[in-house]
């Protein structure tokens, strides 16, 4: 039995039906010629969860929040009910399962049970398959604890063997038990459980509590709440519980190009690719934006913890915060392009930021633990700071496979933040930069256009360029 940190338990306790907090990616696979049967992917998720055990964990909570919950082991542990299949009916398109994505996506998790699900696509057509996974961000807590989706991906079709495991869960405490604990932390550590319910009662308040807890990064969180409120937009207004899902693919080396033709980040291309998006988005809506109108994004950096230059090749140890306001009034792309490249270089964590390459040679499949992390930062922020969340993470550049299967495209699912009806993932692999586009379906009805419009955005840099 352990106690969830501070920040896990504000993420466990802030959660609403209308905006459950997770990360999700939906990967498409190509069908083994031999196929992929169910019972092959629970094989190779079971033998993986020793390297994710809060994967078989669950949440018990204290009588009157006395304390913050803790985890247990899950003595009725039921891989089956996590990992589950379902199917598409003909032709199997991806917009049907773009909608079937868009439902799972807004069905909080069952916290009875371990906090995560998957899911096993079948019927989507040109020989193919889909795995959406769904956990909640309480289970991931950095590089030190991963996503399921990165440590079932493998570089090999044929990952080598595994080390038998043995899981015997312990005993879960009853109510007088976690009650008594409670009791006792508060005999022998009164401060700490002091300064735990009045960090508990700030985070219910203010939703900043991953911001208290980061520590190290005080001084760029102060430069970040200086910013103020954002702009007003309409991304910004009540979310429902329902969701569409759409997704957009471009080549790197397109992104490659515009970096190197204007000396900047990939980064501050997909931005600017973003930015013009939703500049043509909003004209399609009849709203031009005023010439000096911004969008402004949470665009979490991943960054070594140490500044200085002996940190180099140790793990990637957080993200920071980064808001960018979006040019979405300036009608010239490179201008737009520029604005975002100078706002990059002028923030405080650029000198530390990981390389990319970095990110694509850790083992397993990194993406979705980043997108993870970049979501626990902007979760612990106001969501009146910023207008969306738009998170870039940069996975293996080579070929990965699932199960035997050869993974073809890595989308992220992001969530929807309170008063936000966009967010936006974006995930380089294999020579390819995907996006995942999270929107609200009543106040977003028109989200399938974005990625036509991500394409024109992209070629407006591509043409400036040559």
């Amino acid at each position: 039995m352990t106690r969830l940190s501070a920040s896990d338990a504000s993420f466990y306790q802030l959660e609403n039906s209308a905006t459950p907090l997770y990360v999700g990616t939906l990967s498409i696979l190509r069908q083994p010629r031999a196929g992929l049967s169910y019972e092959t992917l629970l094989a190779t998720v079971e033998r993986q969860l020793p390297q994710v055990p809060r994967y078989r964990q669950k949440v018990r909570e204290v009588t009157m929040r006395l304390a913050r919950p803790v985890w247990v082991d899950d003595r009725d542990f039921d891989i089956t009910y996590h990992v589950r299949r379902s199917a598409l009916p003909s032709p199997g398109s991806d917009e049907q399962l773009h909608e079937l994505i868009g439902r799972l996506a807004a069905r909080p998790l069952d916290r009875s049970r371990p906090l995560w699900e998957m899911y096993l696509v079948e019927g989507l057509a040109k020989n193919r398959l889909a795995l959406y996974t769904k956990s909640h961000q309480a289970l991931i807590n950095g590089m030190g604890a991963v996503e399921i989706s990165h440590v079932i991906a493998d570089r090999t079709r044929r990952p080598p063997p595994f080390v038998e495991d043995i899981w015997v869960p312990g005993r879960e405490p009853g109510t007088v038990q976690l009650l008594l604990g409670a009791i006792g932390d508060w005999a022998t550590r009164p401060q700490q459980q002091m300064k735990a319910v009045y960090s508990g009662l700030v985070d219910l308040a203010t939703n900043s509590g991953q911001v208290l807890d980061t520590g190290r990064r005080m001084v760029d969180v102060a430069r970040t709440l200086a910013r103020g409120s954002a702009p007003r937009s309409p991304l910004n207004t009540t979310v429902s519980r329902n969701r569409r899902y759409t997704v957009a693919c471009g080549r790197l080396d397109d992104y490659r190009a515009i970096r190197t033709r204007y000396t900047c980040d990939v980064n501050d291309v997909v931005l600017a690719v973003i930015a013009g998006a939703l500049r043509n988005w909003l004209l399609s809506r009849g709203e031009p934006p005023a010439p000096t109108a911004t969008v402004r994004a949470m665009a979490p950096l991943p960054v070594y913890e140490a500044l200085d230059s002996s940190s180099r090749g140790q793990a990637i140890s957080q993200v920071s915060p980064f808001l960018v306001d979006l040019p979405v009034g300036e009608g010239n792309a490179v201008v737009r392009l520029s604005q975002i490249a100078h706002a990059t270089e002028s923030n405080p964590t650029a000198a530390s930021l990981v390389d990319a390459r970095t990110i694509a040679t850790l083992s397993g499949f990194a993406p979705p633990t980043l997108h993870a992390m970049g979501i626990r930062v902007a979760t612990g922020l106001a969501p009146r700071l910023f207008n969306l969340l738009i998170t870039n993470a940069p996975g293996a550049q080579s070929q990965m496979y699932v199960a035997g299967a050869k993974l073809l495209e890595s989308y992220p699912v992001p969530p929807l933040l309170n008063n936000q009806v966009l967010a936006i993932g974006v995930t380089s692999y294999n020579g390819m930069l995907y996006y995942g586009i999270n929107a609200d379906r009543d106040a977003m009805s028109d989200v399938d256009m974005l990625p036509a419009l991500l394409g024109e955005s992209l070629d407006e840099l591509l043409e400036a360029a040559q």
